[in-house]
């Protein structure tokens, strides 16, 4: 399987099919594996500095001195004691007759934790190369290794590198080159792995200690000079931001500051998005009317598809475009795992594993992307409750709506940048009545449908890092906003086609869309909605950015979906057709608890393989959002 960036190489296959030798690349994760890959091959493969970046792996090739060598980024991994899918994955290469040499990549300044990997890899491997990474990090805390002496313990060639030096990327193709031509012998130091066994499961598990024994011995040999594992600017920043006092405050401030420059920031490029393609728009009709085509065709696809094409690009193309570069400069400081590490104390008392915390946090950009990311989680328990509520996190689709509900309604203006601090301050809140029922949920599944053991919380606190700007920028804004954009884009056109006909086919003076928004008026004043809304939030399934305008094109019963020129406007529409305080609140409710897009329910049935479990991640959070509607109205009435 390959990864989406990784696709690419299929199309130059007969290169990697004819290779003449097959190199895979190993390691922990965090240590720079992919960086190397990407340098070995040309390929722009996403890296980040958090555990669980790579979940599957990916393939390119190379030539080195007039030879092709295939080259296989394997998941990154802490053992090949098989406890995820990521180790299965390695060890299943690993073990294979044609791999002509392994590249076990480790970072040099936790060598001795390092080393035991270390030695479970060559117990399978027959060549290897190890490669020292991180070497300049290594050498600010305080390490100086042998190499010659670390090669003649290991019986395998060992080089220092830095993963984003040109020189040191030759370094390893040359000895790449070297081992599998064999100008450069291995010789396995036999005692080594005298006694290990790592073809069962429970002998490996025995055997841990061993290792670990065996690595400690040769790094007191290796290890010339020995600091501090951790710098003392990590140490001191540690213990501000994964202290029990000031951890969890600074997260929500962190979040809050996010929120608050998306809200504010994506205004302007979405109003110069919208104007350019009005003015787009009006050349299409131009174009039709040239050609003389029908009001029915001009209509289906200028109003329909076009149009909620269009606002599906200018509403949620900005805030992804501010939001995840953001998110993505956090990640490559190395603060992600250390929200996990804050969480995990109040996870553990779910029956839910910390590590979930990462996922959510990716839900809030993309619930697809999150659900992906729950593969870092190895407890397939754990991982399937992080996996069917994931969705209780607001996606960047929902943003939108929530932002001009909150500010015509809650902030206290109707101007977006006065009513911004009061904006973010909500969505913070709304974030965090999220999480409690994330956490509430992930109790009652831990303990009734997912009850079992559950599993170790092992993660590894990268040292902090100077984020590469304009390389994360640029690689979050391929890798994440257009990728995420680009599938919504794939749902928004078919949307757009059903809207339009519901909403222009007539059965006597009535609509389909005024017939089904008629036929769900009960139940929606029942929970605090109205027909209208419930039935924008269900043709809002492929793409949830659609909701707010088809509310609008419901009102005002024109057949085409409609932007609103100013928040007063869409104040005064709303309120013009029953809304209230309590109309407003059920809304942001709905918005947060409902079923899943289109995109993120393919997502949830590609990684459980079961429809039942997608069925549960669809109907859960949706009965979840109606009962919380309900009770709310009901009060509202009582008081009423």
């Amino acid at each position: 399987m390959l990864t989406r960036n990784s696709r690419k190489t299929e199309a130059s296959g007969n290169m990697c099919n004819n290779a003449s030798y097959n190199v895979v690349l190993a390691g922990n994760p965090n240590v720079g594996k992919s960086t190397i890959f990407n340098a070995l091959t040309g390929m722009k493969q996403h890296t980040g500095n958090w555990t669980g970046k790579t979940v599957e792996y990916a393939k390119g090739c190379t030539k080195i001195n007039d030879k092709t060598f295939s080259i296989i980024d394997l998941p990154g991994t802490y053992s090949m004691i098989s406890f995820s899918p990521e180790e299965d994955v390695s060890r299943q290469f690993l073990v294979r007759d044609d791999i002509d040499c392994t590249v076990i990549v480790i970072d040099s300044s936790v060598l001795e934790r390092n080393l035991s990997f270390t030695l479970q890899v060559l117990s399978v491997a027959k060549k290897a190369v190890l490669c020292l990474n991180l070497s300049d990090e290594c050498a600010k805390n305080g390490f100086i290794i042998d190499e010659d002496e670390l090669s003649l313990n290991l019986g395998i060639p060992v080089i220092s590198t830095n993963a984003t030096k040109k020189a040191d990327i030759e370094k390893i193709r040359e000895k790449i080159f070297d081992v599998c031509t064999e100008k450069t012998k291995c010789f396995r130091v036999s005692r080594l792995y005298d006694g290990i066994d790592i073809s069962d499961t429970e002998k490996r598990r025995q055997n841990t200690e061993i290792l670990s024994a065996r690595a400690k011995e040769i790094c007191s040999h290796c290890v010339k000079k020995c600091g501090e594992n951790i710098s003392a600017k990590t140490r001191k920043l540690d213990k501000i931001l994964t202290s029990k006092i000031t951890g969890i405050p600074i997260m929500i401030l962190l979040l809050g500051l996010l929120f608050w420059i998306t809200a504010v920031g994506a205004n302007y490029p979405s109003q110069l998005l919208s104007c350019m393609f009005e003015y787009i728009k009006i050349g299409l009709v131009y174009i039709f009317d040239f050609f003389n085509s029908p009001d029915f065709i001009k209509g289906f696809f200028i109003d329909g598809i076009y149009t909620t094409l269009s606002w599906v690009v200018a509403v949620m193309l900005p805030p992804m475009a501010i939001f995840f570069p953001l998110f993505a400069l956090i990640e490559d400081f190395g603060y992600l795992p250390r929200i996990a590490f804050n969480l995990d104390k109040f996870f553990s008392k779910c029956g839910a594993h910390g590590k979930q915390g990462l996922t959510m946090a990716m839900g809030i950009g993309c619930n697809a992307c999150g659900v992906t990311g729950c593969r870092i989680i190895e407890s397939p328990k754990e991982r399937l409750i992080a996996t069917v509520t994931n969705n209780f996190m607001p996606c960047n689709g929902r943003f939108p709506m929530l932002i001009a509900v909150i500010t015509i309604f809650f902030s206290g203006s109707a101007c977006v940048l006065s009513g911004s601090v009061g904006v973010a301050l909500i969505l913070v809140l709304l974030i965090l009545f999220a999480v409690a029922v994330t956490m509430f949920v992930s109790k009652i599944l831990s303990t009734t449908l997912l009850k079992g053991e559950r599993s170790a919380f092992a993660l590894e606190l990268p040292p902090y890092r100077k984020p590469r700007i304009l390389k994360t920028i640029a690689s979050s804004f391929l890798d994440r906003t257009l990728f995420v954009l680009g599938r919504a884009v794939v749902v928004a056109i078919p949307a757009g086609a059903l809207i339009w006909l519901l909403a222009n086919i007539y059965i006597a003076d009535q609509s389909l869309l005024a017939y089904c928004t008629e036929f769900f008026d009960p139940f929606g004043k029942a929970i605090g909605l109205d027909g209208v809304i419930v039935m924008a939030f269900l043709l809002g399934f492929p793409a949830n950015e659609t909701v707010i305008p088809i509310i609008i094109m419901s009102y005002l019963s024109n057949g085409t979906l409609t932007d609103f020129a100013s928040y007063e406007e869409l104040f005064a529409l709303l309120t013009q057709n029953g809304w209230t305080v309590t109309t407003a609140l059920c809304t942001i409710i709905m918005c947060i608890f409902h079923f899943p897009c289109s995109t993120t329910c393919l997502t949830i049935k590609k990684e459980t393989g079961s429809i039942g479990w997608t069925m549960f991640s669809i109907i859960m959070p949706t009965a979840i959002g109606v009962a919380i509607c309900y009770l709310i109205a009901t009060i509202s009435n009582f008081f009423i």
